[in-house]
């Protein structure tokens, strides 16, 4: 579990192949603080377990699934990268639940200019529209965000300047492509209330005629 709050930016400095999947060598600062073997980090929003480590960079692999649902596999030597270790028990919770899991990919439209920072305009995939609401959370590349704009299949989120300066948001050119992931309560809540909203009249949520019996 993450919280959103990136704690620094690393730099990939090797992709190789690994066992059928890619293995990514990672220089960073902050997170080499206790890192060890079998521990998670969020690289980009997707949670990783670090498999080896020196006192400058540790090493993860992401499967071919992982490639597949996410920017990782587009990554390479020199591309810098958000990183996150998980959460503690104890610690401050300063964004909002973050997994780890990423949900899809989004495709930046371009920058606005705003008041005390900029606005963002990204194009979701339709799958995700469900998930989304104004003022809610969603995880861009593994940073905690507000949505402040819903126009499907636009999304518009405000970054401030400080923001901008120690992610790697600031950074975006249109076209670019960012890991996605929806807030963890909205899709819970979507899951639980989806069969009601589906069922036929007559019908319980799972499909099955009621009867109704009469004196």
């Amino acid at each position: 579990m993450f919280t959103g709050l990136v704690e620094g930016v690393g730099k990939i400095i090797e992709v190789r192949p690994s066992r059928g999947a890619k293995l990514f060598r990672i220089q960073a600062e902050k997170v080499m603080q206790g890192i060890g073997v079998d521990d998670s980090i969020a690289v980009s929003g997707v949670c990783l377990t670090v498999i080896a480590h020196t006192a400058s960079d540790f090493s993860v692999e992401a499967v071919e699934e992982t490639l597949k649902k996410t920017t990782l596999d587009s990554k390479r030597p020199g591309d810098a990268v958000n990183l996150e270790r998980a959460l503690a028990v104890g610690d401050r919770l300063g964004g909002h639940f973050v997994q780890g899991h990423v949900d899809g990919v989004a495709e930046v439209k371009g920058w606005a200019p705003q008041s005390g920072g900029k606005l963002l305009t990204l194009r979701l995939p339709e799958s995700l529209l469900p998930y989304v609401i104004p003022k809610g959370s969603i995880a861009i590349d593994g940073v905690s965000l507000t949505v402040a704009e819903l126009q499907p299949p636009w999304i518009k989120i405000a970054l401030i300047p400080h923001t901008l300066e120690v992610t790697t948001l600031g950074s975006l050119q249109k076209g670019d492509r960012v890991n996605v992931e929806v807030d963890m309560v909205g899709k819970y809540i979507v899951n639980l209330v989806q069969p009601y909203m589906e069922q036929k009249p007559g019908e319980d949520r799972f499909g099955q005629f009621q009867v109704k019996v009469e004196d």
